[in-house]
């Protein structure tokens, strides 16, 4: 069987703007597959290489695949349904095959919108790709497809949904393969060198209403911390990889594990230094271990901090503290590690004076980076049917943390943003002028210098939060902004689940419903990831395969 793996083109200016992500995903499921004894992959990333829907088609017609597979986060969905029908028009009796968190919710649509695609799969994608693959290669896939759990297809105009394929419970059995990956392009500008993006763990224990990280992986897993160091070990050794981020939402969630970690690597001196995003309640909760994190190689932790939008909000139920806020901060910065703080912005409630508190904040707590990110109400959570008609704008395309998709009672989108690009200018002028070049710590120096770099290049390139596309260009340009919505994209039946599906997220349920006696889950749902006082507890929270039942 001949598959082809493919990253959709997709760019928004957010993340990126720091260099090109390795998309690990095809890293992990190439490598399932081969050890399932499909060894004949090919990997195209068109993101990277920027393939225009011609060179994709050569690509195709050039390997002659089976089975012809992409990935699509919400932003990114439309381009890669193009894609998929660009390969079932040049390769007709392939398998068209769409995977990624998107299509898992979202299925009754896509499928709905894109009859090309022939099978959507779901969740966690390495064993029920491998299934789907031996379920074509041995000719049962026209007649046996109800019997492959986690996918959905179409079958006579009508969605079908089969249950779920249960999650893996050991992680470690899946065995990376990174050579597939052209390593030279994937490089992270702050530093220089090339980035990685490994698992740590997969899912969250808490059931955020906003969020949908415990929802697509249903169960909350840790990998053995020296094989995840043996993983890293690899890629520094065998791709030259100089610096990685834990692709998990909160690494640190698992106190005991993430320590084990953190030893393991400074016991190995490897040449490499990394980064996370995780809780403020975290970084108090290991103050004494901040510096032994920093011996590990930790030099960036991103904090999920406030909105000043946000504490209006019930809804949130953040519980962080501005105190609290202040101190991670600062207990990061003695450590000598980076600290970001992350500032949602864009609420229906959000107004001038709302977006200049994020400023004020973000100067009160001098933290060494700020971001503001666009408030986006991803379709498959909790939060978007509480939100009803504040959420107009259904063109997924622009479901990226830098458009506009909710519109503020108080002003237009083009005046958000345009107060957004004011903190930015104000506080990464401050940080050009009176801080980073005095920075004593000489690593610290050169990756905030390096960081510096990546946001001025972006700006000159016009790619920073899609300036260049929306046509903004200052305060004086706001007037003219347009973020070519795409008015006839209507939200159809993908957050309506159908009756084969009802047993999903339940799955999640029972696993994480007892702590200490207590039950946990519905207290979780409305805790925002970057606060709320739950903690794990370390000797009954979780084990290898998953919390303790």
């Amino acid at each position: 069987m001949r598959i082809l793996l493919i990253h959709p083109n997709y760019h928004s200016g957010g993340a990126e703007i720091a260099g090109n992500w390795p998309p690990a995903w095809v890293a992990y499921l190439t490598g399932y597959l081969k050890a399932g004894g499909y060894s004949e992959v090919l990997f195209v990333d068109a993101m990277t290489h920027h393939l225009s829907d011609d060179q994709v088609r050569e690509r195709i017609v050039a390997f002659g695949p089976d089975i012809i597979g992409a990935t699509a986060i919400t932003p990114a969905i439309y381009t890669a349904e193009n894609l998929l029908k660009i390969a079932k028009e040049v390769a007709p009796n392939a398998v068209t095959v769409l995977g990624g968190i998107h299509g898992t919710f979202m299925y009754p649509q896509v499928l709905k919108e894109a009859p090309w695609i022939d099978v959507v799969v779901r969740g966690e994608g390495e064993q029920v790709f491998l299934n789907l693959v031996r379920a074509i290669d041995e000719g049962r896939w026209a007649a046996d497809r109800s019997q492959v759990r986690g996918i959905a297809y179409l079958a006579d105009d009508t969605v079908v949904a089969t249950p779920a394929e249960p999650p893996i419970e050991d992680l470690d059995k899946i065995k990376p393969n990174w050579g597939i990956l052209e390593w030279a392009h994937y490089q992270y500008i702050p530093m220089g060198v090339r980035v990685a993006i490994p698992n740590f763990a997969r899912g969250c224990p808490f059931t955020c209403s906003f969020c949908s990280q415990w929802k697509f992986w249903r169960d909350y897993r840790v990998r053995d911390p020296k094989k995840v160091v043996d993983e890293i070990e690899s890629l520094v050794r065998d791709h030259q990889v100089g610096f990685f981020i834990l692709a998990d939402e909160e690494p640190t969630i698992h106190r005991k594990k993430f320590i084990a970690f953190c030893e393991e690597l400074i016991e190995r001196k490897l040449p490499v230094l990394w980064g996370i995003n995780t809780r403020v309640t975290d970084i108090l909760r290991d103050e004494a271990l901040l510096p032994l994190f920093r011996k590990a190689g930790l030099i960036h932790v991103s904090l999920g901090t406030e909105a000043a939008a946000q504490l209006k909000l019930d809804r949130f139920n953040k519980e962080t503290t501005i105190a609290q806020n202040k101190k991670a901060i600062t207990l990061l910065r003695n450590a000598g590690i980076v600290a970001e703080a992350q500032f949602i912005v864009g609420l229906e409630n959000e107004t001038a004076e709302t977006l200049e508190e994020t400023y004020k904040m973000a100067m009160d707590w001098k933290p060494d980076m700020a971001n503001w990110a666009m408030y986006t109400p991803w379709p498959f959570s909790d939060l978007f049917r509480e939100l009803g008609d504040k959420v107009e704008i259904f063109d997924f395309d622009k479901y990226n943390f830098v458009t506009p998709i909710i519109k503020p009672d108080a002003m237009d989108r083009s005046e958000l943003l345009d107060r957004v690009m004011n903190n930015y200018r104000r506080f990464y002028m401050r940080k050009t002028f009176l801080e980073y070049p005095w920075i004593r710590d000489k690593a610290k120096r050169s990756y905030m210098l390096g960081c510096l770099k990546a946001f001025v290049k972006s700006g000159f390139q016009r790619k920073f939060y899609d300036l260049g596309r929306v046509g903004y260009w200052g305060p004086q340009s706001k007037k003219n902004v347009d973020f070519g919505f795409d008015a006839s994209r209507r939200l159809g039946s993908g957050t309506e689940s159908i009756a084969s599906d009802d047993g999903w997220v339940t799955m999640h349920g029972p696993k994480i419903a007892r702590r200490k006696g207590e039950e946990i889950a519905a207290a979780a749902a409305a805790k925002a990831c970057g606060g709320g006082d739950l903690q794990l507890a370390e000797e009954t929270a979780v084990d290898a395969t998953g919390p303790v039942r």
